[in-house]
């Protein structure tokens, strides 16, 4: 069985450990570091998995490696909420 992601809104999609490296690596993580955070994500031991219990997962990892790539990310969170409120 395949691991999949309960998005905000309900909805399932498959899970893509990518999404978490591209994510942590654009936040100032070294990939080695990115894909292992990944991996652990996708190993635990639920099938399901919130988006909410993710993001809370990896920035507890990004914080615990270098508490500015949490920041980072935090950071562009931030914005890209900001941008998507004005979008039609």
């Amino acid at each position: 069985m395949s691991k999949k992601v309960i998005k905000k809104n309900g909805e399932k999609e498959q899970f893509i450990k990518e999404k978490i490296v591209v994510s942590a690596v654009k936040a100032g993580a070294p990939v080695d570091i990115a894909r292992d955070i990944a991996k652990q994500v996708e190993e635990h031991n639920k099938e399901d998995l919130e988006t909410k219990w993710i993001r809370q997962y990896v920035l507890n990892k990004l914080k615990y490696h270098n508490s500015k790539w949490h920041d980072r990310w935090i950071n562009y969170d931030e914005g890209v909420k900001r941008l998507n409120k004005y979008r039609p």
